[in-house]
């Protein structure tokens, strides 16, 4: 009898079986709190053995929004790199032993600062060195040779930001049910404006503190959550963690914006210290980093009012991403009207 959502244990036990040359006992499934697209899992051995487990949302998702194999080729293929990620174990596409695709990887000890209580629960000093890891683990992922590692064929490596406002605009349609002001508006004023991109990297999607797990000392041990992982301009990552650190986005539990970690302007600083990119119009992917990360967020809100996000669902929470969305439009605008001005 299957206990846990989105796992059918017999099958999942047998398929485990076979790729790690064999399991003892019983396997213990726990779905890990604080995802909000694929579903996560830790899988414990009777021994102590420990591995992780990613699956696409028990309800409908849109194609190219939760797919295995990509995820799992990317995280494959930067083993060996500057970037720490998990070792891959194995991917299995047979949608018969649990439904739908799932790869599997080792379990990453250390920790995951996923809001401002566990960050306030670090030394400042071990904060300090999370801050400068996570930009120093950025520029080594944007320095990456897509080629030398195989993934130059993994995206098209221009016009990137004209693709994701593409693929963020059809998402936002299929998955809002709601009328919210000023998405469209942003959309065109973006499109009509974008920079021309700097060369071609690998661009994470989703890069953010809470996306990788932090040795006790404060280094990056692994990067995390490649769904989003494409070719383009690698910009957007760095506009992303600026998004995420800013107070005014409403997300009060954000690890970024604890005593310690880099400010906003301090994350440029940084940035700009260790890498040779023009920063000069940052500005931009900074609104096209709200106004997408409030796409994201309503995709979300959707998800979880219809209660396809398995048992980890906090009902008391879902109105907040509703809330979150309508505050990073607005802050969208006024960042895209400050980019103008400069």
């Amino acid at each position: 009898m299957n206990t846990t959502p989105g796992i059918r244990e017999n099958e999942v036990r047998k398929w485990l079986d076979a790729h790690v040359g064999g399991v003892e006992g019983e396997l213990e499934y726990h779905q890990i709190v604080g995802g909000h697209s694929n579903l996560t899992y830790t899988v414990t051995e009777n021994s102590g053995r420990k591995w992780v487990l990613r699956r696409p949302p028990l309800g409908h998702v849109l194609a190219t929004a939760h797919d295995m194999g990509r995820e799992y080729r990317v995280i494959k293929a930067l083993a060996g790199s500057e970037v720490p990620v998990p070792r891959v174990v194995g991917l299995c596409e047979d949608t018969t032993i649990n439904d739908a695709p799932f790869y599997v990887m080792d379990f990453v000890e250390g920790i995951v600062v996923r809001d401002a209580e566990i960050a306030r629960s670090q030394p400042l000093s071990v904060r300090n060195k999370m801050g400068e890891s996570l930009l120093k683990t950025l520029v080594s992922l944007h320095a990456v040779d897509v080629d030398e590692v195989g993934l130059g064929d993994l995206a098209r490596k221009d016009a990137y930001i004209e693709r994701q406002l593409k693929r963020w605009k059809a998402q936002f349609e299929q998955s809002t049910n709601r009328e919210i002001p000023g998405v469209f508006e942003i959309h065109d004023n973006l499109l009509q404006n974008v920079p021309e991109q700097q060369g071609v990297g690998i661009v994470h999607g989703d890069y953010r503190l809470d996306n990788t797990i932090m040795s006790e000392t404060g280094e990056v041990a692994a990067v995390l959550d490649w769904e989003l992982c494409t070719l383009g301009d690698v910009l957007s990552d760095l506009a992303a963690i600026i998004s995420y650190s800013n107070d005014l986005t409403g997300m009060e539990t954000q690890a970024m914006s604890v005593e310690g970690f880099p400010t906003p302007g301090e994350v440029r600083e940084l940035y700009s210290d260790l890498s040779e990119r023009d920063l000069s119009e940052l500005d931009f992917y900074i609104a096209f980093a709200y106004w997408r990360l409030a796409c994201i967020l309503e995709g979300v809100y959707t998800r979880y009012a219809a209660g396809v996000m398995g048992n980890e669902a906090d009902a008391a929470a879902i109105e907040v991403f509703g809330e979150r969305v309508l505050l990073l439009i607005d802050l969208a605008n006024s960042t895209f009207q400050d980019f103008l001005k400069d």
